[in-house]
């Protein structure tokens, strides 16, 4: 069992991400739809706890992350920060790449263009709403995940994948540089999450597992 820390007080002159934090604490603190005794995530809740270091991290990971991984960076795949809203149509190309996502997609997802987002930019690296992408050496955007950074934690929230290429290995890129990125740019956050654990399918919780997503109870603290 552990504590996280949203450090909601260091939002106050960030009025947006104020929002989304609060937002994301009564989230957390309802009541579970199925099993109305616990909370939504306390139990389960799918979190790697980052080390100091890259490679402490990077060996945390089991071996066939660590190789697709490494195979992405030979195919000279590359991570950024992505500004989501110049990349609009490759988004839409990608949600459309495939109609099954641990499940049928449903067909308004299939069908509709990405709009823009309005998020501001943040005023306080203790709470953000960034984007990651990870683009081919055409700098083709091919994988693209969006995360709440709130004081403690970095929760991945939508992560997709362009179908086709996958073998590739670059949404293990994006999910491993994602960490790399919080460890030089957000020392403040001690956890990487990754939804619940419990509830998954089998061949989630093994990909969860992968990336040193565990199952974790959490007290979630404003």
């Amino acid at each position: 069992r552990i504590d996280i820390n949203l450090k909601f007080s260091q939002s106050e002159g960030n009025p947006y991400y104020r929002d989304i934090v609060r937002e994301f604490y009564r989230e957390a603190r309802k009541r579970h739809r199925k099993f109305p005794l616990v909370r939504a995530l306390e139990w389960g809740v799918a979190l790697c706890r980052l080390p100091n270091a890259f490679d402490d991290y990077f060996m945390m990971l089991e071996g066939a992350a660590r190789r697709n991984y490494k195979k992405a960076v030979r195919l000279g795949y590359r991570f950024d920060l992505l500004d989501y809203n110049n990349h609009l149509d490759e988004v839409t190309q990608i949600w459309r790449s495939t109609t099954v996502r641990q499940g049928e997609m449903p067909e308004d997802f299939l069908t509709r263009d990405a709009v823009p987002h309005k998020n501001p930019p943040t005023l306080d690296p203790t709470h953000d709403y960034p984007y990651f992408g990870v683009f081919n050496k055409q700098g083709e955007l091919r994988a693209y995940a969006s995360c709440l950074i709130a004081g403690e934690v970095c929760m991945l929230e939508h992560i997709y994948g362009h179908a086709r290429f996958q073998s590739d290995g670059y949404v293990p890129m994006l999910i491993i540089s994602i960490g790399r990125y919080l460890l030089d740019n957000h020392p403040g956050v001690r956890y990487y999450g990754y939804g619940t654990y419990f509830g998954a399918s089998k061949t989630m919780k093994r990909f969860k597992r992968k990336f040193s997503f565990l199952p974790h109870r959490v007290n979630w603290v404003l």
